[in-house]
C-alpha cells in the first residue's frame, strides 16, 4: 500500500497522533516513521526537561524539538514521515511555527483551532494539514487558503472519542463521525483524509477505510506501547485499574477553554470541586483564564509523563478500554494490520 501525501509516500494507513507532554516521544515516532508511518512529535512543551525549561520555556522547547527530531530521523533509518503537531493556542504561536519552517521536519499539522494562516508561515516544500472535527470547520480554513494558493496536504477529521482535546461542544458529543467523514472525504475531492478517535483496532481501522479514509489517527493504542514516554509500570497500572473498573474514561474540561477526554482519578475528581493552583505560571496557553483556572494543565501533564498517578493528567480516548496490555510499536501495527 502507497498513500502519497504531497510528494512524499507512507506505506501504512496510521499516523501516530500528537500526545503531549512527552508522550509522544522521539522512540515512539521514530519507531511508527520507521514501519513507514506518520510518527508525530508535539510541539506542547517537549522542552519539559531541560533545565532552563521553567526559565525559558521558548528556549527550552525548540533545543528539545531539533534534539529529538534529530533521534527520530536517525532512527527511522529515512522510512515513513515526522511531523509535528502544534496547538493553535499556544503562546507564540506564529513565532514556533517559523521556528519548525527553519527544522527539517517533513510537516506541521494544527489543532485546537482554526489554523487559518498557517500557509503564511509553512513553506511549500512541507506538509501542512489541519485537524478539524467537522466540515463546516475545513470550509472556512480552506477559504481561507485560497489566497495563498495552498490547500491542505492532508486532512486529519477527529471524533469525540479520541483522547485529548476535542473540538466538540458538549451537546454535540454524540455525533455520528462516520457521517462526517463522508462530508469531509467528499470536499476534499484528492487530499488525503486520516480520521481519529475510536480507530485503534483493525476492524475500526478497516471500516474507516472502506468508507474512502486514507487511512486513521491513533493515539490512546500507541500511548501504551513500549516506546512512548510514559512509564511503563504506570501504563500497567493504568490498564490494570481501567479494566477493574476503578478509573473511567470520561470528558473533563480544560483551561486550554476545550472539553477533552481522559482518565478520571484523583486530580480529575478533585478539580471539579476545587481549585488547584499552578506552582509557577510559564503563560504556555493563550485562552488559559489563569487567575480562574483550577489547575494548571502544563503541571499536570508533566505529572503525568513522570508517572504521578493521582496527580497527572492522562489524556486517553475511549480506546483505552479495549487495551489488554502493553505491546511493543511493531507487535501493536503487525495486530492492527492482520487480515481477518
Amino acid at each position: 500500500m502507497n498513500i502519497k501525501i504531497k510528494n512524499k509516500y507512507i506505506n501504512i494507513p496510521i499516523i501516530q497522533g500528537a500526545m503531549a507532554i512527552g508522550m509522544s516521544n522521539k522512540s515512539l515516532v521514530a519507531a511508527v516513521a520507521n514501519r513507514a508511518g506518520i510518527g508525530t512529535l508535539s510541539m506542547v512543551n517537549p522542552g519539559y526537561a531541560q533545565e532552563d525549561f521553567m526559565k525559558n520555556p521558548f528556549e527550552a522547547n525548540k533545543r528539545a524539538f531539533i534534539e529529538d527530531l534529530k533521534f527520530a530521523r536517525e532512527k527511522s533509518n529515512g522510512r515513513g514521515l515526522i511531523l509535528t503537531n502544534l496547538m493553535h493556542v499556544v503562546e507564540r504561536f506564529n513565532e514556533y511555527l517559523e521556528f519548525l519552517n527553519s527544522t527539517d521536519v517533513d510537516g506541521v499539522v494544527v489543532g485546537a483551532g482554526l489554523p487559518l494562516e498557517l500557509p503564511k508561515y509553512i513553506s511549500e516544500e512541507k506538509i501542512i494539514g489541519p485537524i478539524v472535527s467537522s466540515e463546516r470547520a475545513l470550509k472556512i480554513i480552506m477559504k481561507k487558503w485560497v489566497k495563498y494558493k495552498r490547500k491542505p496536504d492532508l486532512i486529519i477529521l477527529e471524533g469525540p472519542k479520541a483522547g485529548g482535546h476535542l473540538g466538540f461542544k458538549r451537546e454535540d458529543l454524540k455525533i455520528n463521525i462516520l457521517d462526517e467523514l463522508k462530508k469531509i472525504i467528499k470536499l476534499s475531492e484528492e487530499i488525503p483524509v486520516f480520521v481519529g478517535g475510536g480507530f485503534g483496532s483493525p476492524q475500526a481501522m478497516k471500516k474507516a477505510l472502506k468508507m474512502g479514509a486514507s487511512g486513521v489517527q491513533i493515539g490512546t493504542g500507541f500511548l501504551f506501547t513500549e516506546e512512548s514516554g510514559m512509564p511503563k509500570s504506570t501504563k500497567e497500572k493504568l490498564l490494570k485499574e481501567i479494566n477493574n473498573g476503578n478509573l473511567k474514561n470520561v470528558i473533563l474540561e480544560s483551561p486550554v477553554g476545550l472539553l477533552a477526554r481522559g482518565i478520571e482519578n484523583k486530580l480529575v475528581k478533585r478539580m471539579k470541586s476545587e481549585k488547584i493552583p499552578p506552582k509557577r505560571c510559564i503563560s504556555c496557553i493563550k485562552t488559559c483564564k489563569r487567575k480562574d483556572t483550577n489547575y494548571c494543565i502544563s503541571e499536570a501533564l508533566i505529572n503525568a509523563v513522570k508517572g504521578d498517578i493521582d496527580n497527572g493528567l492522562f489524556f486517553a480516548g475511549t480506546d483505552i478500554e479495549n487495551i489488554e496490555k502493553v505491546r511493543s510499536v511493531d507487535d501493536y501495527i503487525d495486530w492492527l494490520l492482520e487480515e481477518k
